[in-house]
């Protein structure tokens, strides 16, 4: 019996000035009988290590033998970001797109940036499905992000099964904020727009790798190989909450030191009004703003770093749509 093939691809993202190639690895897994295809990457931006990290575990735990389809998986998408540990490359080296998450799917005569999706673009069109790990910011309660009213990737983000998912709007029914930041070059709107259902799981923390949070992420993985008909087995019926994001969340006012309210845990329902913290001058006590919710929902993320910044993101809070079949 065929027990099928895997092999590793060093793959040339783009050449820098000095003629220094910029390289990654695609690993591609193909089970002994036909399936579908289904496309993985992680570390778009370079701080976000534990979809990397999942990724080495999922290629330690998935049972060639037994795979029907392809697996691509790319854990280092953007090697630049990844070595300055960084969400963006530097502005000498990309000055019109310093993040790589929009510029899909990208430009092979474009910028560095354009020319690094367009090359891993190669390896996702045609695929039958997208995940595309990320971290997001330190303190956030993981979900997967899907495009609303897409029911293929909804099914996906249930398969990979955080128990909150983030339908968010897009092209024309997208709010003006989502295409001032440029959202529609994000890799999942991208596929979608090609017709392959893609999602994003945000797994939560940045920097470090978190143990559990990368351990469900290989069971996600698992369970939408899957969903897909990959792998067989069974996984648990998803039975969380379906919630819409809100782009831009609550904002510090003044620069200062922000002191988070210590009652708030991620993944609570906040009502409108919450207080979410304090923000202080620093040198003369003086309070700059009472940070509060202006609306219901559940909290998904809460800065827990005191020294801000104006227009610094203190919280976001996910507006709730519905629970589990309803």
């Amino acid at each position: 019996m065929n027990p099928g093939t895997y092999r590793r691809e060093d793959v040339t993202l783009a050449t820098l000035p000095s003629g220094l190639e910029v390289s990654t690895t695609v690993h591609t897994y193909e089970g002994p009988t036909e399936g579908p295809t289904l496309y993985v990457g992680a570390a778009q931006h370079g701080r976000e290590v534990n979809g990397t990290e999942a990724l080495r575990r999922f290629h330690e735990r998935l049972d060639l033998e037994a795979l029907s389809g392809t697996v691509v998986a790319v854990p280092v998408a953007n090697p630049l970001t990844f070595d300055r540990v960084s969400y963006t490359t530097p502005e000498e080296l990309d000055g019109v797109d310093p993040n790589m998450n929009r510029v899909w799917p990208g430009d092979a005569s474009g910028g560095l940036h354009q020319r690094m999706a367009a090359t891993l673009w190669e390896h996702v069109e045609g695929v039958d499905a997208v995940v595309d790990l990320h971290t997001g910011s330190p303190e956030m309660y993981p979900h997967v992000v899907y495009p609303r009213g897409d029911e293929e990737s909804r099914a996906l983000a249930e398969a990979f099964g955080t128990d909150l998912l983030l339908a968010e709007a897009s092209d024309d029914d997208a709010s003006t904020e989502w295409h001032r930041r440029n959202f529609d070059g994000k890799l999942r709107v991208a596929a979608v727009r090609e017709g392959i259902p893609a999602i994003t799981p945000e797994l939560a923390h940045n920097k470090r790798i978190l143990e559990g949070v990368v351990d469900e992420s290989v069971e996600g993985l698992l369970a939408v190989c899957t969903h897909l008909g990959m792998l067989e087995g069974t996984f648990e019926k998803w039975d969380g909450t379906v919630a819409h994001n809100h782009l831009g969340g609550v904002k510090a006012r003044e620069s200062g030191l922000f002191r988070t309210n210590p009652t708030l845990e991620l993944g609570q329902y906040v009502p409108e009004g919450t207080d979410l913290g304090t923000l202080y001058h620093p040198a003369t006590y003086e309070p700059l703003q009472t940070a509060t919710t202006d609306h219901e929902g559940l909290l998904y993320t809460l800065t827990r770093e005191a020294t801000v910044v104006a227009g610094d993101k203190l919280a976001s809070v996910a507006v709730l749509e519905s629970h589990g079949d309803s």
